[in-house]
C-alpha cells in the first residue's frame, strides 16, 4: 500500500524487451533503498512494480504486457522521469490517502497554467471513470495524491502546489501528455457494496 507521497524521482535507464514483455531499469536518485529487498513494491508513477533485483543505483523490474498496455510504461523510453514512492510501513505517517498502485486508467492533460503562485492542471478521464471522481475528493496522478478541485463531465482541475510541481513530475507536464490515474479506493468498494447481493450475479 502506498499514501501518493512522492519522495523521489528517478530515471529510466533501460528497457529489455523479454518474451513479450520488458525488463525495466530504473536509477531511484535521492531514494535510499538500503530497507528495500527483493520481492518490495516501489511505486513508479503510480504503477505497483516489483524489485527483482538491487542494482546499487535503483532496482529492476520485471513489466507484463497488461501492465505496459494499461499504463503509460508502454511510452517510456531511456531517460524518462518517474515518480517514486516505496510501500509504507505499518508505522509511517499516512499523509496522502490509500493507494493501491493499480493504475485504473490513463487520462490526458487538456490544460495546464500559472494562477498566482500555483499551477492549475486539468485532466480528462476515461468516461467510465468518471462516476469515481468527486469534488474535494482525492485521486492519484502519476502516483501523487492530490485533492479534485472541480469537476465537469469527465474532465476535473487540479491545483498544483509549487512544492509539489518541484518535487514530482508534474512539473514536466504539457498538454496531450497521458498521465497513469488511480481513483480513490473508497469509492470502487463503496459501488461495490451497494450492489448488495447483486454483485454475485
Amino acid at each position: 500500500m502506498f499514501t501518493g507521497i512522492i519522495t523521489a524521482v528517478g530515471g529510466v535507464t533501460n528497457l529489455e524487451p523479454r518474451g513479450g514483455d520488458v525488463r525495466l531499469t530504473i536509477n531511484t536518485g535521492d531514494l535510499s533503498l538500503g530497507d528495500v529487498g527483493l520481492g518490495d513494491s516501489i511505486a513508479c508513477s503510480g504503477a505497483c512494480l516489483t524489485a527483482v533485483e538491487l542494482t546499487g543505483e535503483g532496482f529492476i523490474a520485471d513489466v507484463s504486457v497488461e501492465t505496459l498496455s494499461l499504463t503509460t510504461i508502454g511510452g517510456w523510453g531511456v531517460g524518462t522521469r518517474v515518480n517514486l514512492e516505496k510501500a509504507m510501513l505499518a508505522s509511517d505517517r499516512f499523509g496522502g490517502h490509500i493507494v493501491s498502485g493499480h493504475v485504473d486508467g490513463l487520462g490526458e492533460v487538456t490544460a495546464f497554467y500559472e494562477d498566482a503562485r500555483s499551477w492549475r492542471l486539468r485532466i480528462l478521464a476515461p468516461r467510465e471513470l468518471a462516476k469515481y471522481i468527486a469534488q474535494k475528493g482525492s485521486i492519484t496522478v502519476d502516483g501523487t495524491s492530490l485533492t479534485v478541485n472541480n469537476v465537469e463531465g469527465a474532465e476535473f482541475e487540479l491545483n498544483i502546489i509549487p512544492q509539489t510541481l518541484i518535487h514530482t513530475v508534474i512539473g514536466q507536464y504539457d498538454v496531450g501528455t497521458q498521465v497513469n490515474l488511480e481513483i480513490d479506493l473508497v469509492a470502487r468498494y463503496l459501488e461495490r457494496l451497494l450492489l448488495g447481493d447483486k454483485a454475485a450475479d
